[in-house]
């Protein structure tokens, strides 16, 4: 019976967790052993409680064919806390993983990880703002951290795809739960390109609790954190506090003073988080490298013009507020727009809703 099969049998009993499976694995010194070693684990010292008895129920009537199957046909890997392939950086946090699921690939010790969380429900700027950050990390090399869920960490992924780099996905379920679903396709591109890995067994649907352990994995394995929107009380929060207490940075991007989703990163600002509206504003903390030559003077624009530019300043604006703020014509608006869009000095985001592209400015 190989080692491989019983430690994916003994991982997928419940109630047996990494603490739980090191006791044992430390006990009997090998997978094998300890997996038919069953009778005996209620003597095993420090292996009690009611998780242990319901590992230890659960054992007597499990197939270990039949899982082991289940594991082959998730075309997953392996990676285990005594193994060199297991991420270095995370290795080093107070509860890591015992063993790690993945498919693609992991960070080596020399690979520079930033971690990018935020709110489901994200706004058009937030999802802006995810994209650009990643896609200008990825574009230096380093590899982006996310959770795959909706919002932020969707458009966080998709700028690191963008961007040409690799891009870490950490789930809240088992490796073969895809979630959420409509984020299939982009699970496969991660795959492909990066990487997905899950500390649960197979099959783990994605409950509310494991979304915390998940978020210690973010953090575990980046030198940083970034949280671009986060409403006052978000799980984006438990992320950043993980990361405090793996001794990582925290990075937070500002938000329109209006805007719920702003008022947890302001709350980090407040906290001592670093300010960030670029990626430069992370790179710079880890990398010798000098920011692009600013492309646009404000100065070069009409009054008028500024006075529409400022308007996208706080987060960006809606067609009908420029239009009435700024007293030009609704074509008028239109064509300059358009016009700026072309010079990709502004974004047109759904529901005619415009955003400053701030890195094309000076002054």
């Amino acid at each position: 019976m190989s080692e491989l099969k019983c430690l994916v049998a003994l991982h997928s009993l419940p109630g047996m967790r990494t603490k739980r499976l090191k006791i044992l694995v430390d006990y009997f010194q090998n997978y094998e052993y300890a997996w038919q070693g069953d009778k005996h684990w209620q003597g095993v010292p420090g292996f009690q409680g009611n998780g242990a008895e319901l590992a230890f129920e659960a054992r007597q009537h499990s197939d270990i064919e039949k899982i082991y199957e289940k594991f082959l046909q998730s075309e997953a890997r392996i990676v285990t806390l005594e193994e060199d392939a297991y991420p270095p950086l995370l290795k080093n946090i107070y509860d890591p993983p015992y063993l790690l699921y993945y498919k693609g690939s992991l960070p080596v010790e020399d690979d520079l990880c930033i971690g990018m969380v935020g709110a489901r429900r994200a706004t058009p700027y937030g999802r802006h703002v995810a994209e650009t950050i990643a896609q200008e990390l990825a574009e230096k090399g380093v590899w982006v951290v996310s959770g795959l869920a909706r919002g932020i960490d969707t458009w966080s992924h998709r700028g690191c795809l963008k961007g040409g780099s690799k891009t870490i996905a950490v789930l809240g379920s088992g490796i073969d739960v895809i979630y959420p679903p409509e984020n299939k396709a982009l699970f496969n591109e991660i795959s492909s390109m990066g990487g997905v890995l899950s500390e649960f067994p197979l099959g783990t649907p994605p409950l509310p609790q494991h979304f915390p352990a998940r978020n210690r994995i973010i953090s575990g394995l980046c030198r940083g954190v970034v949280v671009v929107e986060a409403a006052e009380k978000s799980g984006s929060l438990i992320t950043a506090d993980c990361a405090l207490e793996h001794g990582r940075d925290v990075f937070a991007v500002p938000g329109p003073v209006t805007s719920i989703m702003s008022r947890g990163t302001h709350k980090l600002v407040k906290q001592g988080a670093k300010l960030v509206e670029n990626a430069f504003d992370i790179l710079e903390e880890y990398l010798e490298t000098e920011r692009e030559p600013l492309k646009v003077d404000l100065f070069t624009f009409s009054q008028k013009e500024r006075g529409i530019l400022e308007l996208m300043m706080g987060g960006g604006a809606h067609f009908d507020i420029l239009v009435e703020k700024s007293g030009i014509l609704a074509g008028e608006m239109a064509s300059l727009l358009t016009l700026w869009e072309i010079k990709g000095l502004v974004k047109q985001l759904p529901g005619k809703y415009y955003i400053l592209n701030q890195k094309f400015l000076t002054g």
